[in-house]
């Protein structure tokens, strides 16, 4: 099959350098990947007996700063008014996350000013010593102490990464803010947030819309390799060390089980995601994706609920698992990747890399006004 240029991943990073080639070079592109549906993991899908629409693959908030993102994005899609609020289930309490003065307040049934709960916390981050964290656990109580980490983050974490968290690098607890004032919105330093307003699925067909783009699905790269006679470049957004045949080793991936529940209430949890800290409870969080339209008028009759469970399932990669020993074969895997001349590694999965969305889209356009266009 032949083709100007060669996509092998249709998630962000594939899709929106394809549309950038076939819109902007007006060449021809083949997409194709090895799920029956386009997307990625943003994929979205209506739920047959609720009408619901949910994302197959766990709840995805677009959100952003980056002006650049922002303005490519909104030329395939309108964004609704939804913004992010997480809770956490603690001993049958419910609580804010992330962490915040609320919360803090809750947890130890006071009554605390952000500066008096400053003050308060430092005593409980003193009483450790620990001035120079060497991993995610010293991390985390150097920021908030002991009882507030045992209780929302320890147990959450084992569960999520199936590691014990002195095994985890420091950089993973940047990924969880701390606040001292009562703000409720996850993504509060973003700019811009929401959800698509005619779902993630229905922007993804936008973005391959061009005439010039063809898309194969349920192709898998390795498998059909050889019918493939690309003129110019490949673009690969797939795991990196399955492209060189896991020659140096395998990578490390968290990867999730969703459980798919439909109950007879309109709404059951009042919230698109709550998460679980205790650690008998089996599962990390419930999505109910009912929330994340509050715009559509969806059935009153029942609801849609997924059951998130952590797994170690690398088939179906979502998480890098940043330890040293990966860190240090994600290098060694970059530097066979810059061998390949004609050859565009990125996404999450080609670089390893746990980007959001639109650092994703910052990344595609940046390899493709680099790699290909200045060609």
């Amino acid at each position: 099959m032949e083709c100007d240029y060669l996509v092998v991943g249709a998630g962000f990073f594939g899709c929106v350098i394809a549309e950038r080639i076939a819109n902007d070079l007006n060449a021809k592109v083949l997409v194709i990947d090895k799920r029956p549906h386009i997307g990625g993991n943003c994929y979205s899908e209506f739920d047959n007996t609720t009408g619901i629409e949910f994302h197959k693959y766990g709840t995805h908030i677009f959100h952003t700063s980056s002006k650049k993102a922002w303005d490519y994005i909104i030329k395939f899609t309108e964004f609704n008014g939804y913004h992010h609020q997480v809770l956490t289930t603690y001993k049958n309490k419910v609580y804010q996350m992330p962490i915040n003065l609320e919360t803090i307040n809750a947890f130890y049934n006071l009554n605390m000013k952000p500066f008096e709960a400053k003050m308060f916390l430092k005593k409980e981050i003193d009483k450790e010593s620990i001035e120079n964290p060497r991993n995610f656990e010293e991390a985390a109580i150097s920021s908030i102490g002991r009882p507030l980490y045992e209780a929302f983050i320890k147990s959450y974490t084992i569960r999520q990464w199936q590691k014990d968290p002195k095994e985890l690098p420091v950089n993973i607890f940047s990924r969880l803010p701390v606040r001292f004032d009562y703000m409720e919105d996850y993504f509060k330093n973003a700019r811009w947030q929401g959800i698509p307003l005619n779902g993630y699925t229905n922007l993804f067909e936008s973005l391959l819309g061009s005439p010039n783009i063809k898309v194969e699905l349920n192709c898998d790269f390795f498998a059909k390799r050889k019918r493939f006679y690309v003129k110019e470049k490949i673009v690969y957004s797939g795991a990196i060390d399955r492209f060189f045949d896991y020659k140096l080793g395998k990578l490390e991936w968290r990867s999730i089980v969703l459980d798919k529940k439909i109950i007879d209430v309109d709404d059951y949890q009042g919230t698109s995601v709550m998460n679980y800290a205790d650690l008998d409870v089996k599962f990390t969080r419930i999505h109910e994706p009912r929330h994340l339209h509050s715009e559509r008028q969806y059935s009153k009759k029942n609801t849609i609920l997924f059951y998130e469970t952590s797994t170690s399932d690398s088939n179906d990669p979502y998480y890098p698992i940043n330890t040293d020993l990966n860190q240090g074969l994600i290098r060694e895997y970059k530097s066979l990747a810059k061998q390949q001349d004609n050859v565009i590694f990125g996404g999450r999965l080609g670089d390893y890399a746990y980007y959001d969305m639109d650092k994703t889209i910052l990344a595609a356009l940046k390899s493709y006004e680099e790699k290909i266009k200045k060609f």
